[in-house]
């Protein structure tokens, strides 16, 4: 059964990159999919929205969402699973960036990068919720274009960041609740 789901995953990749990969692209992609790396400009975001009174709420909320997703993603689920990269599996798969050294499922890339995203999405504006979200899928989609991540592990990476970040939201939310209930009555 893993055998025939991993199957059907790569020969998804190798579709997805014959019909992607082009040599004018990919300097474009690498660096989309380098923004995600260690979800340092997730970071830096949330850094930044720290330093504003206004904002400052956003950024604590987009950490608490990057840790906890990093928890459960990358020190829970990455180890327990020890998914191997299609790279290493598909002579079809085109790596086109250097060799990754931990495992393919969950995609961290893809779950930073939907945890920050949809932080902002639920808890901020639209106008910066909405690109956010489509930088998180453009990051995301780059990991299947350089190679590295089966089309699985970038959308289970994208619906773990995704619930991490609803969770965040909704724990801040009940506790905003509770500690001012007449204000959150009025909504």
């Amino acid at each position: 059964m893993l055998e025939t789901i991993r199957n059907f995953d790569g020969s998804l990749l190798i579709k997805f990159q014959h019909l992607a990969v082009n040599d004018s692209l990919t300097p474009v992609i690498k660096v989309f999919t380098h923004l995600g790396d260690a979800g340092i400009m997730w970071i830096a975001i949330a850094v930044l929205l720290l330093l504003f009174k206004r904002t400052r709420k956003y950024g604590l909320l987009m950490f608490a969402s990057l840790i906890l997703t990093y928890l459960v993603n990358n020190l829970l689920l990455k180890d327990l699973i020890g998914r191997t990269r299609p790279y290493e599996v598909f002579d079809d798969v085109q790596r086109l960036i250097g060799k990754q050294h931990d495992a393919s499922f969950p995609s961290g890339h893809s779950a930073s990068s939907f945890a920050a995203a949809m932080c902002i999405y639920l808890n901020g504006p639209k106008k910066y919720g909405i690109p956010a979200l489509l930088l998180a899928l453009l990051i995301a989609l780059s990991r299947l274009y350089v190679g590295v991540h089966y089309p699985g592990d970038v959308i289970a990476g994208a619906i773990i960041g995704s619930l991490m970040a609803w969770l965040v939201y909704k724990v801040y939310d009940a506790r905003q609740e509770a500690l001012h209930p007449a204000k959150h009555r009025r909504k």
